[in-house]
């Protein structure tokens, strides 16, 4: 035989014998899944479901940590508040101005001089003179009712 010849080529160990088919227009695909991948897909699945109660109990706790730390803080400057009140209800001179402004004590000496509205028809303290005559007395009801029908309009 000859060295070129096909009888020589098929004769060698290991060597196909059969001819591959012609080239089609579309490439030759495999699976779109291999069994691993199914298998990897599955696996990475079961590891989301595992860890998702754990980690929204660890965002829910980091949450409501934060709520309380901010709720801690408003208290420590509520607590600052009271204090700096407290520290300026014992000063003498802070509590004779709230007599003042408050209770309207004055001092000895002094002279408390009140202004209101005399000319306003609405006012009170400008009541007519003839219900303050002590003859006139009314039951107190119907002062009371008298006073609800004046509020009321």
């Amino acid at each position: 035989m000859r060295a070129g010849s096909r009888g020589s080529a098929d004769s060698r160990p290991g060597r196909r014998t059969t001819r591959r088919p012609a080239r089609s227009a579309t490439p030759r695909r495999g699976p779109r899944f291999t069994g691993r991948a199914v298998l990897l897909g599955a696996l990475v699945l079961l590891l989301a479901l595992t860890l998702a109660g754990p980690l929204r109990q660890y965002v829910a706790g980091r949450q409501e940590l934060a709520e309380l730390a901010a709720e801690g803080d408003a208290l420590t400057q509520q607590a600052a508040d009271l204090q700096a009140q407290l520290d300026r209800q014992a000063d003498p001179a802070y509590i004779a101005q709230q007599a003042r402004d408050r209770l309207t004590y004055v001092l000895p000496g002094d002279r408390l001089v009140i202004v209101g509205n005399a000319g306003d028809p609405g006012d009170s303290a400008a009541a007519p003179t003839d219900a303050a005559d002590p003859g006139d007395a009314v039951p107190w009801y119907e002062g009371l009712l008298g006073s609800v029908a004046a509020a009321d309009g």
